[in-house]
């Protein structure tokens, strides 16, 4: 089968505007830097880190809560950032940056089934909290709750970017006042609930402290998304540039502050309900939410705006989850099997897994599925950030261009392969205490110091030679411009005849210029270089 056959016209018009697999061209990136880190934030929008907060806080004290909180922050806000960057001036995805940054042409398809148990995850997560949402409001059964909370996602996640873009910015004011206002009023009318927040629990102890800080670690996969936005980002220039890093810095690795704020909230509000009310259900946002509404509003408004913020965020970040999730699941199956079968086939298998968890009833042991997948992200994504940071710019051992086309890349570089896989499966044995009870909490730890030390390990025992399998794409126009920006000159496809910008083609071994997606379809190997 020709790669003309496997990638219809049908295909290549949903590729192009989501940009599926490839760089994403300067000439549909018409956002400002505002614009496109303002999406990006409103996928932060989701309500899991108020039940994160507070099943932390309850478990183990405000004290100890506030400090996990702030350790996995840290740690999150140092690894996305050279990520964030890489994604942001080089205009492709996560898992193009995993390719090259490590891992290799397939090597990477294992991190990328990781990123999509991420999003349908948290998918899971926030559609739980909408259907206690609906119940709490409207007396609907929870079965019934986690099938609305799926369906209503599909239509609006169809359309990538531009819609995604026009959602989150519209919807951002509404979000942030309905969640900010009401707090604000109870802390100025009852300022004895603060000392009540912080005086709630026992003393600090440091096991507790990173017991917290690996739930929330969970969240590490978070860059992820936010990269699936800054990828739009416009080209940097003298004139936007403080916008540009402005808009990177907050809605890449800054998302966690906006993450722990939340958490600590989380905190606030379980402590406040159960005082108050004595519930049970003190870790559940819609809970929260009508118990500190209560306090502000009559009662009749009470149930409808907390309704309608739960439904909001969750509408917010969901359908990030449903869009990246699908990337993630392409990304692997195009290049397992050479076979392009559209984005939009996995945004519904990633929604069929996300239902599957919901009516499993997974939010009942969220906390526990969330400490042992935090295992999993911190490997990855701390490798990842390791080989751009220590092997890119110190040992210099890794080429500093990311690069992700096939025929370029081994198959597998075993630097980010072998790291991955000692991070993610000596924590996981630390986590199920095979190394004693005493070291259990310490499994983000573990994770964390393996991959940051093996990875540069790595590319100095392998001298960096597994990752380029040839340094010269047949093309002689640089993929850089002159100040530094992806090149916008573009280059027709001999297989599916689209114009395609420089960062996205390579000669083909039969003549001409083949884009990444073509080349990745092309199941016979006849275009690839030699």
């Amino acid at each position: 089968m020709t790669v003309e056959e496997t990638l219809p016209k049908r295909q290549a018009k949903e590729t192009l505007e989501d940009y599926t697999l490839r760089f994403a061209p300067r000439s549909y990136r018409r956002w400002t830097p505002a614009v496109v880190g303002a999406s990006a934030l409103g996928g932060i929008a989701y309500m899991a880190d108020f039940s994160i907060g507070a099943g932390i806080g309850l478990t183990h004290g405000t004290g100890n809560a506030l400090l996990a909180i702030a350790v996995a922050a840290v740690i999150i806000f140092v690894s996305g950032f050279p990520l964030a960057y890489y994604g942001a001036r080089y205009n492709i995805d996560l898992d193009l940056i995993t390719r090259g940054s490590g891992f290799g042409y397939y090597g990477s398809v294992l991190t990328s089934v990781i990123f999509a148990s991420f999003t349908f995850i948290f998918f899971a997560t926030e559609g739980s909290i909408m259907a206690q949402g609906l119940k709490y409001a409207l007396g609907l059964p929870l079965w019934l709750g986690y099938l609305l909370s799926t369906l209503v996602i599909i239509p609006l996640v169809v359309y990538g970017m531009k819609a995604l873009a026009k959602l989150q910015s519209w919807t951002n004011p509404l979000w942030i006042l309905l969640m900010v206002a009401p707090l604000v009023f109870l802390v100025v009318k009852d300022p004895d609930s603060v000392q009540r927040w912080l005086s709630h629990g026992s003393g600090v102890s440091t096991a507790a402290v990173m017991l917290g800080a690996g739930v929330c670690l969970s969240l590490m996969g978070q860059i992820g998304e936010q990269i699936d936005y800054l990828r739009f980002m416009p080209p940097r220039t003298p004139e936007n540039r403080r916008a540009w890093w402005t808009s990177v810095v907050l809605a890449g690795p800054g998302w966690v502050v906006f993450g722990a704020v939340k958490q600590a909230i989380g905190v606030f509000m379980a402590v406040y309900v159960l005082d108050a009310v004595g519930s049970a259900a003190a870790v559940e946002p819609i809970e929260q939410f009508t118990g500190v509404f209560k306090q502000l509003m009559p009662g009749w408004l009470v149930v409808p705006l907390a309704l309608v913020l739960v439904v909001l965020s969750q509408v917010k970040i969901n359908v990030t989850n449903a869009y990246s999730g699908s990337l993630a699941w392409t990304n692997s199956f195009t290049r397992v099997t050479r076979r392009y079968p559209g984005r939009l086939v996995f945004v519904l298998v990633n929604l069929s897994f996300s239902l599957v968890l919901m009516e499993a009833n997974m939010f009942s042991f969220l906390n526990n599925v969330l400490s042992f997948y935090s295992n999993c992200a911190i490997a990855w994504v701390v490798t990842v950030a390791t080989d751009i940071a220590v092997n890119k710019y110190v040992l210099k051992l890794s080429p500093k261009l990311p690069e992700f086309r096939r025929g370029m890349l081994y198959a597998v570089n075993p630097v980010g392969v072998v790291a991955f896989l000692a991070s993610s499966l000596l924590s996981i044995a630390v986590y199920f205490g095979l190394f004693g009870e005493a070291m259990k909490p310490y499994s983000p730890l573990v994770a964390v110091g393996v991959a940051v030390v093996v990875t540069p390990l790595m590319a100095v025992v392998t001298r960096g030679r597994y990752y380029l399998r040839r340094a010269d794409d047949g093309i002689a126009e640089p993929r850089l411009s002159a100040d530094g920006n992806p090149s916008a000159t573009p280059y027709d496809c001999v297989a599916c005849g689209e114009p395609y910008e420089r960062p996205d083609v390579l000669a083909s071994a039969t003549g001409g210029t083949i884009c990444s997606l073509c080349l990745s379809t092309d199941r016979t190997g006849a275009h690839v270089l030699p």
